[in-house]
């Protein structure tokens, strides 16, 4: 299996069974390790012509629920690639700075330079999915930042930046699972958030908020992924693999040396 875009003329289930792998890929995790290797290679090679081509950029953006796995997608999905060639952002609720800015701003600033892979772990869709949930401003405002999400995103297209969006998307009773890892595994504690409970409750509104977004914003220009993630392995294959197809696409070239490079060479011998 290999992932679809998101086609928001056709109904979309968040359902629990939406998040269990395809049966493709029940297969062992070593094999799917095995796989993720070749791949994470590749990835590597593509990266290292990214970064010498320097005039187009990857943006991966990783949306899902509280425990969703977007920090373990991370780790596991760019173990092998440059640091130097790669950013991570991480959005959290805004600074007193950033609120003194559009909604946008602290997001374009995060915009990977020509080169660069970025990952944004969440993005600018909070501003419709956690503003839309709780309230935080009108319907009138966050309704009308679909229209500008798409017109920033296509701006960001035209102008070098390819953008995958993927949603991590795991079954009520996995995230349950998880909350319950990070409340009794002492190496998770730190992770745990009485909020997150507060935040299971509103599992319908979210879906809800989650559904719209990609009906709305799962464009050509940025298309949205759902991604089973209740199997860590197979979610990490994925999105892994859709990254190296994605970059194979794009096919960035290593830059060729100057005639003043060659004259130097020449000196050399």
């Amino acid at each position: 299996m290999k992932l679809t875009p998101i086609d928001p003329g056709k109904k979309i289930s968040l359902s629990d069974k939406a998040a269990l792998p395809p049966r493709s890929l029940d297969a062992d995790d070593e094999v799917l390790d095995r796989k993720m290797d070749k791949l994470r290679a590749r990835l590597d090679d593509l990266q290292s012509a990214l970064y010498a081509e320097s005039k187009r950029s990857l943006l991966v953006v990783l949306q899902a629920r509280d425990a969703g796995g977007k920090d373990g997608t991370i780790r596991r999905v760019f173990t092998s690639v440059n640091p130097q060639g790669c950013v991570v952002t991480a959005f959290k609720a805004p600074s007193t700075v950033e609120l003194a800015h559009d909604y946008l701003w602290r997001v374009h600033a995060a915009v990977p330079a020509y080169g660069m892979i970025g990952i944004f772990n969440r993005s600018q869709y909070e501003d419709v999915l956690a503003v839309r949930v709780h309230k935080l401003v009108p319907k009138k405002v966050w309704k009308k930042r679909y229209d500008q999400i798409n017109d920033f995103e296509r701006m960001l297209t035209e102008n070098g930046v390819t953008i995958l969006k993927f949603f991590l998307h795991i079954s009520k009773e996995e995230q349950r699972v998880r909350l319950e890892e990070r409340l009794t595994d002492p190496s998770k504690n730190w992770k745990f958030q009485a909020g997150d409970l507060d935040e299971r409750e509103l599992w319908d509104e979210y879906t809800r908020a989650y559904v719209d977004v990609f009906r709305k914003c799962s464009t050509k220009d940025a298309p949205w992924f759902l991604v089973p993630a209740d199997r860590k392995h197979a979610r990490d294959y994925l999105v892994l693999e859709k990254i190296v197809s994605t970059l194979e696409e794009m096919d960035p070239k290593y830059p060729k040396a100057d005639a003043r490079a060659e004259k130097l060479i020449s000196k050399l011998e």
